[in-house]
């Protein structure tokens, strides 16, 4: 079942009961249709149809007959662009509009709204409620995306702030390892030292159910009274569980990685360059985070 969670349904080009073919029928559905891993949808999905050569995206219709056939080969060819297809540019494009928005927010955040941390928690809050309205929607709403923007960024310049007056420079060194671990993880990708597989998903995935929900565990043991909860936060604990929140975030880059690459290899709709923008933006946003605690840790 598709999670409503955006940090698990990955918000990138999911149908039907599996998340970009890595489905209980994934595996099987990429080979029976020539390497999709959109196949073997649910019954009556749009994208599921083998008839047309195992492409997700491609429209049902007629055979040509031999005039329209004839027709179409003397017109000059179309691009990505000129049918309507996803392309790398336009991925880029909405992701550095996203990723605008977010620097825009946290620049508001920071200079105007020192030390407001109350307004901090209402804006992470809303960003939350407007990431799980997108979440739950089967198609992208730019609004929603770039609502969750603005509203994010005015929380990590406010957060952002707070570290950099304990622990003066924390928020550029967190940058700057945010950029380096996207940059390696598009390197392994590109390199194919990291293959996304049903299998690589599945313990990903798992990992980060655990993770959460230790997460979880630990924030309610402190709201109770216990503290400092189980210990995740700070020590040597809390420098593992940092690494491995790290770590999650590069293996959330590397599911939006594929789902930008199979996207622009079957045609997927260009709007749907707004799934690819709102994943990549998740979790550079998680990424940024986790290295922003972890050098507190490291430094305090």
């Amino acid at each position: 079942m598709r999670s409503s969670n955006p940090v698990f349904s990955r918000r990138g080009f999911t149908r039907g009961d599996s998340y970009a073919g890595f489905g209980a029928q994934g595996a099987q559905g990429a080979r029976q249709q020539g390497g999709n891993p959109y196949g073997q949808q649910a019954p009556g999905s749009p994208y599921a149809q083998p008839q047309q050569g195992g492409n997700p995206y491609a429209a049902d219709g007629q055979p040509l007959t031999p005039e329209q056939m004839e027709e179409m080969y003397a017109g000059p060819a179309a691009g990505p662009a000129q049918t309507g297809r996803m392309t790398i540019d336009d991925v880029v494009m909405r992701t550095g509009m996203t990723l605008g928005v977010v620097v825009l927010g946290a620049i508001l955040g920071w200079f105007a709204l020192p030390d407001s941390y109350g307004l901090a928690i209402g804006a992470a809050l809303i960003a939350f409620v407007l990431a799980m309205v997108q979440s739950f929607k089967r198609t992208p709403v730019p609004a929603l995306i770039l609502g969750y923007a603005i509203f994010e960024g005015v929380f990590l310049g406010v957060i952002s702030n707070m570290y950099n007056e304990r622990w003066q420079g924390a928020p550029v060194q967190a940058v700057l390892g945010t950029m380096a671990v996207f940059a390696g993880m598009l390197f392994a990708y590109k390199t194919r030292l990291i293959r996304v597989t049903a299998r690589y998903a599945r313990i990903g995935m798992a990992i980060a159910v655990g993770f959460l929900l230790a997460m979880v565990v630990n924030l309610l043991f402190f709201a109770f009274g216990s503290g400092n909860g189980l210990g995740l936060t700070t020590g040597p604990l809390g420098i593992v569980f940092c690494l491995l929140g790290i770590g999650l975030g590069a293996f959330f880059l590397s599911l939006d990685f594929k789902q930008v690459e199979d996207g622009i290899r079957f045609g997927a709709p260009q709007n749907e360059a707004w799934f690819a923008a709102f994943g990549l933006t998740l979790s550079l946003v998680w990424i940024y985070l986790e290295i922003l605690r972890l050098i507190s840790i490291l430094r305090d």
